[in-house]
């Protein structure tokens, strides 16, 4: 392994001996030091002996799959910022990864500059803001304690769920542009070219309304969200 003084260790899990080879290369390049790791099983082992910085992880691996490495990651709580990589005919796969705790998705075939410029971005992930516990009508958010609820109900959030919810409580009423949550919430510099922020509103809001409750996160077309109760 690299100096502890050099770049980002990158935990790069893939079956595919082409792929690992060619995209540690290219990330390195880009200053990070990269580990790959063959297969789910020894992804799961390096992330727990190593403690990589992020993780880039393919969904389609014939011993363990991605979405079985995700959810014992988090099962353990394990919060390491993770990329899943996945092919194009693999749509629901992806989605599932993004609700199993997937923070951003590259589609094969991808450009590594693409890649690089990903990872950058979950490493820059801001903090969620002050420790202060917030209520917002029936919403209740305690960042200490990391819970929310809603009338009562917890709602069983994702990390990454639950901050973008802290953002709209901190500014309950005011219409925030995706611009603005990709900057915020996922350290996006740049256009990501995918509609993540909605898709991740989109899993928020049916944890807000799974207990019949009416809509509070609305969408204000062609530019964003309002958090109105």
């Amino acid at each position: 392994m690299a100096d502890a003084g050099a770049g980002p260790l990158v935990l790069l899990v893939d079956d595919d001996p082409g792929i690992r080879r060619s995209v540690a290369t290219g990330l390195e390049l880009e200053g990070f030091r990269v580990l790959p790791a063959s297969g789910g099983r020894a992804g799961l082992a390096a992330a727990s002996t190593e403690k990589p910085d992020v993780i880039l992880l393919d969904l389609g691996m014939p011993d363990l799959n991605g979405l079985e490495v995700l959810k014992e990651l988090r099962g353990r709580g394990d919060d390491v910022p993770v990329c899943v990589l996945s092919a194009r005919d693999e749509v629901d796969d992806r989605v599932k990864g993004l609700e199993a705790g997937a923070d951003d998705y590259v589609v094969k075939p991808f450009a590594l500059e693409e890649v690089a410029a990903r990872l950058h971005a979950l490493l820059r992930r801001r903090p969620v803001g002050p420790d202060v516990a917030l209520t917002v009508a029936d919403l209740e958010l305690n960042p200490q304690e990391v819970t929310a609820r809603r009338g009562g109900r917890d709602l069983g959030l994702t990390r990454r769920e639950f901050e973008l919810l802290h953002l709209f409580l901190r500014h309950p009423g005011e219409v925030l542009e995706r611009k603005r949550l990709h900057e915020e919430i996922w350290g996006y510099t740049f256009d990501p070219g995918t509609n993540v922020a909605d898709v991740f509103v989109g899993y928020l809001r049916r944890k807000l309304e799974a207990g019949g409750e009416g809509r509070v996160l609305h969408t204000v077309r062609g530019v964003g969200f309002v958090l109105r109760p």
